[in-house]
């Protein structure tokens, strides 16, 4: 592994870099390794315990030198965690309590032996799985993105060097032209994975012939979406691929500074992209004359402060430039005027990440991915009444009753499935009807929702609707910046009216109320937040208004959640 805290080698050359990557891969490539997952979730279960007696183990059985340990980002499978993968035999434990180390080290490491009680069971068969890729919930996952996250140390960029980690910067910087790398991004189809899916190509093509002084490129990982980790986990797990994807589209566009803006709430992930950064400078990937090319690139971390509305655009470009995080109106785009009025270029983790990928293998090769408008795969948090919650990679154009039940073991405690709401607190709730839709932006569009960042909320017969929709505008309502009059005082008459029907105030024609309400939001809003929040209101009364007239007619919550009366 890279020796953490030592001055390196800069990378100054093609000719060097290769040997330094054949130097990695043959240094580690016999040798047995365990890797923890050091992610939120497995933290939250223990798993640094775990870590910690692991190192006392090796050290103890002698096996320092033997042995690779690897703190790996999440891999996933968040319901099982602390999560351990054995390599090279590719086994996978779960639930692993830091007594049961020195077990897996004497008993798998050194003889190649199982232990049946870690290993994951069919809840049907009890059928017992050993390796990672059988588990069902992988099993249907096509994770492009979320691999490497299970073979690599984020705080190690040798780790990611032998994973071919920064090739396609290479490709990028002497086999193709900046208005190349542009077009193959076009060609792709990729679109951008924060919610709005602009296609990712052309705002890179609009950037670059933008007139300015400067050009910035930012990468977006303000992910606020209550429920929503995709984009934290990336920037914890595998960071060097986002670093790798900004440089590359830096390159394309014709900046030389990058930002990058993780909300506050995300320590690890900034951690971790510290790290990287100041790894990517000292091997020669970031900075002047990147590996020998001429092109200069370096790259700050910016800390979030903690509201919602910054994850739109214009309110984070604000919040970087050291004002209150308000969106401004679009008219002027920011790939023309965006942050201190020069044009910016922003995408979110996923999108950046995705660039390295269709520049090593071809935009041919990813729009054969997915949908005939929506190529290549998407990361879900897979959360709420669900049996496997964690993140899910799938193409898209996959159903959502393959991702629950397929993929997430379908509802728990065996209860009724009821909707799923996709899409962040501005989604919509989407009905069993609709469990065959397929994941797609425009498809979800169509049905009052929204795909957003990713973010996937199972809900069950005990959830309430009309109460799950105030929720969500409560919600909206307090991270509203309050610039404009529809989203500020909108939603704060929605949020009253919601509170009197779940208290058995409603009355007759409320539901019109609301409906006209959402659509005067929607037309009237400045920003995102604004002309999306109304969607809560308007789905669940679309699919679910029985519930709604049973508050108001009945003085009735259908699932005993509401306390009327």
């Amino acid at each position: 592994m890279a020796k953490k805290g030592k001055a390196l080698t800069r990378v100054g050359s093609l000719d060097e870099l290769e040997r330094l990557r054949e130097s990695v891969v043959k240094r580690d490539h016999n040798k047995p390794s365990i890797a923890v997952c050091g992610g939120p979730g497995c933290l939250a279960l223990g798993a640094g315990s775990v870590i910690t007696a692991f190192k006392k183990e090796i050290e103890k059985q002698g096996l320092d030198t033997n042995v690779v340990l690897r703190i790996i980002g999440c891999p996933g499978f968040c319901e099982g965690g602390p999560l351990v993968l054995i390599e090279p035999q590719n086994i996978l434990y779960h639930r692993v309590k830091a007594e049961d180390a020195a077990r897996i080290v004497s008993q798998t490491v050194k003889q190649g032996s199982l232990i049946d009680r870690l290993l994951y069971h069919h809840p049907k068969t009890d059928r017992k799985v050993i390796h990672e890729g059988d588990i069902p919930f992988y099993k249907k996952q096509r994770r492009l993105l979320l691999a490497s996250n299970s073979r690599l140390d984020p705080n190690d960029i040798e780790d990611y060097l032998a994973l071919d980690g920064y090739s396609a910067l290479v490709k990028a910087l002497f086999s193709m032209s900046p208005e190349g790398i542009v077009e193959e991004i076009k060609r792709s189809g990729l679109r951008g994975r924060s919610g709005g899916g602009f296609p990712t190509g052309i705002k890179w093509q609009s950037c670059r012939r933008a007139h300015g002084d400067t050009k910035y490129v930012i990468c977006n990982c303000d992910e606020g979406d209550p429920g929503a980790f995709m984009d934290g986990s990336l920037m914890e797990g595998n960071p060097h691929s986002i670093l790798e994807g900004m440089i590359i589209g830096a390159y394309a566009i014709g900046s030389h500074q990058g930002y990058i803006y993780i909300r506050n709430e995300y320590p690890l992930a900034v951690k971790n992209a510290a790290i990287a950064i100041k790894q990517a400078e000292d091997y020669g990937f970031l900075g002047k004359n990147i590996l020998g090319s001429g092109f200069d690139f370096t790259v700050s971390i910016n800390r979030g402060g903690g509201a919602f509305v910054c994850g739109e655009s214009t309110a984070l470009m604000a919040s970087l430039e050291g004002k209150v995080g308000e969106p401004r109106a679009k008219y002027v785009h920011t790939v023309e005027k965006g942050l201190w009025n020069q044009p910016t270029n922003l995408n979110n983790v996923e999108t950046w990440a995705n660039v390295p990928l269709i520049v090593n293998n071809g935009a041919d090769w990813y729009s054969k991915i997915g949908t005939e408008s929506s190529k290549g795969t998407k990361i879900f948090s897979l959360v709420g009444k669900v049996v496997n919650a964690g993140l899910v990679e799938v193409p898209m154009g996959t159903t959502l009753r393959e991702i629950i039940y397929d993929i997430g073991g379908g509802v728990s405690d065996g209860k009724k499935f009821k909707a799923v709401h996709t899409g962040g607190p501005a989604g919509g709730c989407l009905p069993p009807s609709l469990l065959d839709l397929p994941v797609d932006f425009d498809e979800f569009t169509k049905v009052g929702s929204a795909m957003g960042s990713g973010g996937m909320i199972v809900l069950d017969e005990e959830n309430c609707m009309v109460d799950i929709a105030k929720h969500f505008i409560n919600f909206l309502k307090s991270e509203s910046c309050g610039k404009c009059v529809p989203c500020r005082e909108g939603l704060k008459q929605m949020s009253q009216i919601l509170t009197d029907i779940t208290e058995g105030r409603g009355e007759d024609g409320d539901i019109e109320l609301l409906e006209e309400m959402g659509a005067a939001i929607k037309d009237g809003s400045l920003c995102g937040l604004g002309t999306t929040a109304p969607n809560p209101v308007l789905s669940t009364i679309r699919y679910f208004r029985d519930e709604y007239q049973a508050h108001i007619k009945d003085k009735k919550c259908p699932a005993g959640v509401c306390r009327i009366g």
